[in-house]
């Protein structure tokens, strides 16, 4: 029967009530996106790595080789999109060698699925699996958890929501690779903008048939310049309301001067009001 299947509802409650904890949702902290576009694909992502509130890493790179002519951008934890994407690269290398022919993009996200499926999105690797094979232009999004889809514009990470507000509003059929690049940019800037997660600059690939061309920091919308004015204020600027003195009993003698108090006068005095 078509439709969606509730068949390990009862098995998942039970497993809850013995005290094993469901998966929990984790915010990716990240914005990728991809769109298809009349002769390639394009994929982009913001560069903001961070840890809990910190940024870890300002110019974090989020797009990954796959094969000359498929590319992948990774949400989720930073190491777990790394080694996934750099361990599906070498089997697909060694998949092409034995077969004899070009890798195809629907072989990267199978062998990606079937990998993440095994380990039950304790591997949080988010990706959008973009190329151009022999049998035409695709794209696809993977979840941690093994789910993937098929779309003509995709968004993932926690700006999706943002950068997603831009395709709807702003997609259209038939896309020039300009347009297309442009489409994805603005995006991309709408999950720097919108979500604390994400930021710095923007990064994109475009891909066709003949080559992928990377272009890192297409866009640069946080970087720093001269302050200005000088925030060097001098000394008196601000009125002093009150100031305490606080002297070790050791260092009395070296502060005669400054209170007229001898070491016997000041016996256990450890402050001294001005």
């Amino acid at each position: 029967m078509p439709g969606f299947d509730f068949s390990n509802y009862n098995r998942n409650a039970a497993l809850h009530a013995r005290g094993v904890p469901l998966p929990k949702a984790t915010s990716t902290g990240t914005t990728i996106v991809g769109c298809i576009y009349d002769g390639g694909v394009v994929i982009a992502a913001d560069t903001r790595a961070t840890s809990g509130p910190i940024v870890a890493d300002k110019n974090c790179e989020k797009l990954h080789y796959i094969s000359p002519n498929i590319w992948c951008a990774g949400a989720g934890t930073a190491a777990d999109t790394e080694f996934t994407t750099a361990l599906i690269s070498s089997q697909l290398e060694l998949h092409s060698l034995s077969t004899g022919r070009k890798p195809r993009v629907v072989t990267v996200m199978t062998m990606l699925k079937q990998h993440l499926f095994r380990y039950q999105g304790h591997i949080g690797a988010y990706l959008v699996v973009a190329g151009v094979d022999p049998t035409g232009t695709h794209l696809f999004t993977v979840h941690a958890h093994g789910s993937t889809d098929k779309l003509p514009y995709v968004t993932m990470g926690s700006g999706s929501l943002a950068a997603m507000s831009v395709f709807e509003t702003q997609w259209k059929a038939k896309l020039t690779q300009d347009e297309a690049v442009k489409l994805c940019a603005d995006a991309i800037e709408a999950g720097i903008w919108n979500d604390l997660g994400s930021g710095s600059n923007v990064d994109v690939a475009i891909i066709t048939p003949e080559k992928t061309i990377l272009k890192r920091n297409y866009i640069k919308p946080n970087e720093r310049t001269q302050k200005l004015k000088s925030y060097v204020f001098p000394t008196g600027t601000t009125a002093v309301l009150n100031e305490k003195i606080t002297i070790r009993k050791q260092d009395i003698g070296n502060f005669v001067s400054i209170t007229d108090l001898t070491e016997a006068e000041a016996g256990d005095k450890m402050e001294v009001d001005t």
